[in-house]
């Protein structure tokens, strides 16, 4: 059992609304929710129980800081565990990190093949309007777990995380994804090559030789592959900072741009398994790009569409103000047929971009891009045995 908590970096980023909207969504997959709970709400339902916590956030004006706290809670592959067994571990976990009294909003996700629970917590008590912020949330997280898995006979996990950080992030991207991360490349590919660089001229024949390039941004320094992905080099190890390597190697020294073809870069590909993946991987990408194709096309035969029956809808309307104009009554009821005309346009256009915000949810879902491993997996549901491999 793990459990990690998720930071938003960007406090105007923070969304409550958004993360249990995400947490509770199907996203077209089949049994990918279970239980959803609602805890220390007098609301009944999730959209009712959203509106009554983002009252209780609008309530503190003086918090700067995210609001809202994301907690995933992992079991090990193989591990169901029962309705009121999450019940009891999320009230454990909760009241452990001193979000008992908080509202919150938890989700079961069974679309990995390990059973997980995604929990939103509001850190803004409900009643006292402060914000809560646990003190190192990990160790106090890691303790728990371990008492947890005894209690509940649960199957023992490791809880000191060996990665921090930037690197963390990059490994649970691979996981997520299957497609390799640039951190995980090199880490795999060239990192005792550049641990044996004893000068800035090695070091940086090193990244050349491996299609990537050591440059200053800022006080720091950061590693490119093919000009698009970029890592800060401490993110491979603090050894990599820059006041680590100037202590190691002396001062900061640039080089040139050279052309000479490198042995061997870093490219967008999914991480190697024991199976070979690069026909699977080519057809993935085929797909994907048929499906953007479609979508464009589409939506632009949607917009066509819609604009088509506005200009008909328009042409209407101007109809019908003409034919008021030249019957022969009062102003009073041509006050009113005027009316009734505005009102009959204002419907048919009303009408016409509702079908037309419908048909383009419609697109976006019939046509929406899968990640690597989602859609290897789609394609093992499918039959294919090589996916399955």
């Amino acid at each position: 059992m793990i459990a990690k908590h998720v930071p938003m970096r960007s406090q105007g980023k923070s969304d409550f609304a958004g993360l249990v909207n995400y947490i509770t969504a199907h996203q077209s997959k089949e049994h990918r929710l279970g239980n959803v709970r609602l805890n220390n709400c007098e609301a009944k339902t999730v959209r009712d129980a959203i509106s009554e916590v983002l009252a209780t956030q609008f309530a503190n004006t003086r918090a700067k800081s995210d609001k809202t706290y994301h907690l995933i809670v992992s079991f090990t592959n193989g591990e169901q565990l029962e309705a009121h067994t999450l019940a009891a571990i999320e009230e454990r976990l909760c009241q452990g990190l001193g979000y008992g009294e908080h509202q919150r909003v938890s989700a079961v996700h069974n679309d990995t093949d390990n059973q997980h629970i995604h929990i939103a917590i509001n850190k803004i008590h409900p009643t006292r309007n402060t914000i809560h912020e646990p003190y190192y949330p990990h160790k106090k997280l890691a303790e728990m777990c371990e008492a947890i898995e005894q209690d509940f006979g649960l199957q023992p996990d490791n809880h000191i995380p060996r990665k921090r950080g930037a690197e963390s992030r990059a490994m649970d991207m691979e996981r997520h994804s299957g497609i390799e991360s640039l951190v995980g490349w090199v880490k795999r590919e060239c990192m005792d090559e550049i641990k044996s660089a004893n000068s800035w001229q090695a070091f940086h024949q090193v990244m050349q030789d491996n299609g990537l390039q050591l440059r200053t941004r800022g006080n720091g320094l950061v590693i490119v592959a093919d000009g698009e992905a970029i890592i800060k080099a401490s993110t491979l190890g603090r050894e990599f900072s820059k006041p680590k390597l100037e202590a190691r190697l002396g001062p900061f020294e640039a080089t040139a741009s050279d052309s000479v073809k490198p042995s061997r870069q870093y490219t967008h590909r999914p991480v190697r398994l024991k199976v070979n993946t690069t026909e699977l991987y080519a057809r993935y990408q085929a797909e994907q790009k048929r499906a953007a194709e479609s979508k464009t096309q589409a939506l632009e035969q949607a917009r066509r569409d819609k604009d088509r029956q506005v200009e008909n809808a328009k042409r209407k309307g101007r109809g019908r103000r003409a034919a008021i104009k030249l019957t022969g009554s009062n102003k009073l009821t041509k006050k009113l047929l005027y009316k009734q005309a505005s009102d009959a346009l204002k419907s048919d256009l009303e009408r016409i971009h509702k079908r037309y915000q419908e048909q383009r949810q419609t697109i976006y879902q019939s046509n929406k891009r899968q990640a690597w491993a989602d859609w290897l997996k789609s394609q093992a549901l499918q039959g294919d045995s090589e996916a399955l491999k």
